[in-house]
C-alpha cells in the first residue's frame, strides 16, 4: 500500500524530479525493499562474477552511485551505476525525461549527465561489501578524443568496481553510436582493455550495444568481441524507433525504453547469440517487466538480465516478484540452474 501510494504521488510530478526524490527516499529508508533473494537454481556465474540471482539493475538509475547501500538490499543479483564521464557534465536541457504511461515506456535524452569520474570513484570506494557492482563508462560530449575517455574513466574508477561496461550505444550524445563501427570499436576496446590490464585487480569488461543495428553489424560486433577477449555483451540500450506508440510524448527525441522495446531487443539478443556461438556471454536488457520477460531473455540466449524502466511503473517490489517468479519458471521446466536454460528457446526469436 505504501509503495502504491508513493508511485501514485510520483506520477503526478515531473519525471526527473520524481527520480531524484526516489533516490532520496531510498537513502532515507522510506522505500520498502525485499532484501537479498537467491536459491540453488538462481545462483549463477557470468564472466567470472558470482551472482546470487541473474536479475540486475541497469545503468542510468543511479548515475552517480549515491544509493548503493539501499540498492544492495533491493533483491538485485548485481547493480550497474553510471554512466560516468571523465569530467562532470550537466547533460541536455530539461525536460529530458518523459513517461509514456499508455505504453508502459520511457523516453530519455539525458546526455550522460553526471558528477564526473572522480566523485563517483570516491563513493564507490566507500561502498560496503554486498552485491556485484559495475560501472557504465561514458564519454564527455565536448571531448576531443571520446574513445580515450572510456579508458580514463576506467583508470579512475576501475579499482572500486567489479565490472565495467563500455557504452557506445546511447543515442543522446551526438555521433557516439558511430563508435560501434568495426574499426572505431576495435581501437576503443584496445585502449579500454589495456587500461583494464593495468589495474591491480582484473575486472571483466562488457560492451553495451544498440537495438537498432543490422544483422551484419551484429556479426561484426560478435567477431570483435571474440577477437579482443571481451568478457560479455549487454543487449540492448534504448531504441530510436517509435513504432506502435500511443502516448502523447511519443514524438519526443531521445531513447525509448520499457515494454515497446522488449520484442526488438530480444530478437537482437537471439541474433547476437547465434553470431557469438556461446563464446561470449550475453546480458539481456530491454522491456523486462515480469518473470516471464526475464525468462524469455534467458531462453533467447542471455546468461543474466537487467531492468530499469519497469520500476517506474512497478516499484521496487517488482524486483522480488521477478526473481521469485523466475525461480518458479526454471523449476517448472525442469532446469536446476539458470545456465541450463540459456538459449533453449532462441529459435523462437530468430
Amino acid at each position: 500500500m505504501l509503495e502504491a501510494l508513493g508511485l501514485w504521488a510520483m506520477h503526478r510530478i515531473d519525471p526527473e524530479t520524481a527520480h531524484g526524490l526516489t533516490l532520496k527516499a531510498l537513502n532515507a529508508g522510506a522505500v520498502p525493499l525485499g532484501g537479498s533473494i537467491t536459491s540453488d537454481r538462481l545462483r549463477t556465474e557470468v564472466a567470472g562474477l558470482q551472482l546470487p540471482n541473474p536479475v540486475g539493475l541497469a545503468a542510468g538509475f543511479d548515475k552517480n552511485a549515491v544509493a548503493l547501500a539501499p540498492l544492495a538490499r533491493a533483491g538485485f543479483g548485481f547493480v550497474e551505476v553510471g554512466a560516468a564521464t571523465p569530467r562532470p557534465q550537466p547533460g541536455n536541457p530539461r525536460p529530458r525525461l518523459f513517461r509514456l504511461s499508455e505504453d508502459r515506456a520511457v523516453i530519455n535524452r539525458f546526455g550522460f549527465n553526471n558528477e564526473g569520474a572522480e566523485a563517483i570513484a570516491t563513493r564507490l570506494s566507500h561502498r560496503q561489501a554486498g552485491p556485484v557492482v559495475g560501472l557504465n563508462l561514458g564519454a564527455n560530449k565536448d571531448s576531443a578524443d571520446r574513445a580515450a575517455d572510456f579508458a580514463r574513466v576506467l583508470a579512475t574508477c576501475g579499482p572500486n568496481v567489479d565490472f565495467a561496461t563500455v557504452n557506445v550505444s546511447s543515442p543522446n550524445t551526438e555521433k557516439l553510436r558511430d563508435l560501434q563501427g568495426a574499426a572505431a570499436l576495435r581501437g576503443l576496446l584496445a585502449g579500454v582493455l589495456a587500461e583494464r590490464d593495468a589495474l591491480e585487480r582484473r575486472i571483466p569488461v562488457f560492451l553495451k550495444i544498440a537495438p537498432d543495428l543490422s544483422d551484419s553489424e551484429l556479426s561484426d560486433i560478435a567477431g570483435i568481441a571474440c577477437e579482443t577477449g571481451l568478457d560479455a555483451i549487454i543487449a540492448t540500450n534504448t531504441t530510436l524507433s517509435r513504432e506502435g506508440l500511443k502516448s502523447k510524448s511519443k514524438s519526443e527525441a531521445g531513447g525509448l525504453s520499457g515494454a515497446p522495446l522488449f520484442e526488438k531487443s530480444t530478437r537482437v539478443l537471439a541474433r547476437l547469440s547465434v553470431h557469438c556461438g556461446g563464446r561470449v556471454p550475453l546480458i539481456g536488457v530491454g522491456g523486462i517487466a515480469s518473470a516471464e520477460d526475464a525468462y524469455a531473455k534467458i531462453c533467447a540466449g542471455a546468461s543474466a538480465v537487467q531492468l530499469y524502466s519497469a520500476l517506474v511503473y512497478g516499484g521496487f517490489s517488482l524486483v522480488g516478484r521477478i526473481v521469485r517468479g523466475l525461480d518458479g519458471l526454471l523449476a517448472r521446466d525442469g532446469f536446476t540452474t539458470v545456465a541450463e536454460a540459456v538459449g533453449t528457446g532462441r529459435d523462437a526469436w530468430l
